[in-house]
């Protein structure tokens, strides 16, 4: 059997990146090892224990997809169980709201941008 064990992300800075995500979306650092000549090995992860590996972009491919790593696309999907408190947490840290809160069929969605400009899905699944 195989599964996802982390996603990467790349990001310009490891500590600010550990900041905000720790500070929007309430994820944990669960790793940071130092690996020498300024790479580490730094992994947040969310209350299920699903995690980010932090990945500082140094080269200039990567850094031109910092932010876009997507292109353009929502690339993360982020599930709430308090739509409301979790929309509040988001403004407080800085998050780019693109859109009002809607209502589908699958629950209350939005669409916000991180420190960088990914684009994540903030959703609070429907009751089923």
């Amino acid at each position: 059997m195989m599964r996802l064990s982390l996603v990467a992300l790349l990001v310009r800075d490891y500590d600010e990146a550990i900041d905000w995500f720790s500070s929007a979306l309430g994820f944990r650092l669960a790793s940071d090892e130092d690996q020498g000549v300024g790479k580490r090995w730094v992994v947040i992860e969310d209350s299920a224990g699903r995690g980010l590996l932090l990945a500082r972009a140094r080269k200039p491919d990567e850094l031109a997809a910092v932010g876009n790593q997507h292109g353009g696309r929502v690339g993360f999907f982020l599930e709430v169980d308090d739509f409301a408190a979790a929309l509040e947490r988001l403004n407080s840290a800085g998050a780019t709201i693109e859109e009002e809160p809607r209502t589908e069929p699958y629950g209350k969605v939005l669409v916000f941008r991180d420190l960088y400009g990914n684009r994540w899905d903030l959703i609070e699944p429907a009751a089923s």
